[in-house]
């Protein structure tokens, strides 16, 4: 009996939207969209609108799971999803980061899976280079509209090319979430590293001090603007 078109997407959709750092969960997904690759096309577009209408920790999630997903989808030899991919790689990372600046605690992991994705030999090194580039006038752009944010007087009005930092819509419990994330994706590596002969010690150093930096410290500043945000509403 075929399976129902509609169900095989909401399932699927489910599962996307319920993803977590664990691996498990990113190869239970990729599992049932190889299982119904017939269905490639319309599971893809699934992909992409997931991304673009969850909350920035949930996107994160799906980035990771779209490493796990091309992996698993080149050992099982089927290219199509690999493709796709590759074409809407820029749409992906434009949802995980958006220009706006609402993603700039996503970037470290964007880039954590483009460079997996080109050691995979995915993605290649000019496509890296170009989204990297993005990446950059994006930080900058941030980093700009923070500071904007901080030197304006009290009670004036930003423009609209920035947001007042304690008015951000920040959730504590997406803040709890993705700290929790991070330390069970941290713990991961620290232990692939354990299995990493001598010789290689160095080079997995190396990655280890470009990784370990992703952490609680990513964080702090949108705990101290939920707790901003909180004061000015009970002064209201």
């Amino acid at each position: 009996m075929m399976a129902d078109p509609f169900e095989v997407r909401m399932r699927f959709t489910a599962q996307l939207q319920h993803l977590n750092a664990s691996i498990t969960s990113s190869q239970k997904a990729a599992h049932y969209a190889l299982k119904y690759r017939d269905m490639d096309e319309d599971l893809h577009s699934c992909i992409l609108e997931q991304l673009e209408r969850n909350n920035m920790n949930n996107r994160a999630n799906i980035m990771y799971f779209i490493e796990q997903f091309c992996e698993m989808a080149t050992k099982e030899n089927h290219t199509p999803y690999v493709r796709m991919i590759q074409r809407d790689i820029l749409r992906v990372v434009d949802s995980v980061v958006p220009a706006d600046g609402s993603g700039a605690a996503n970037v470290k992991h964007v880039r954590r899976v483009l460079n997996g994705l080109q050691t995979k030999e995915i993605l290649s090194a000019e496509t890296i280079a170009e989204i990297d580039a993005a990446l950059k006038e994006r930080e900058s752009h941030q980093a700009h509209l923070d500071l904007e944010a901080e030197e304006a007087p009290e009670g004036s009005v930003v423009p609209k090319s920035g947001t007042p930092r304690g008015s951000r819509r920040v959730d504590k419990r997406q803040i709890e979430q993705r700290i929790e994330e991070d330390r069970e994706r941290n713990k991961r590596l620290r232990e692939s590293m354990w299995t990493v002969s001598g010789d290689d010690g160095d080079e997995h150093g190396k990655f280890w001090d470009e990784a370990s930096d992703i952490g609680e410290d990513d964080f702090i500043n949108a705990s101290e603007e939920f707790v901003e945000r909180q004061k000015m509403v009970t002064a209201v």
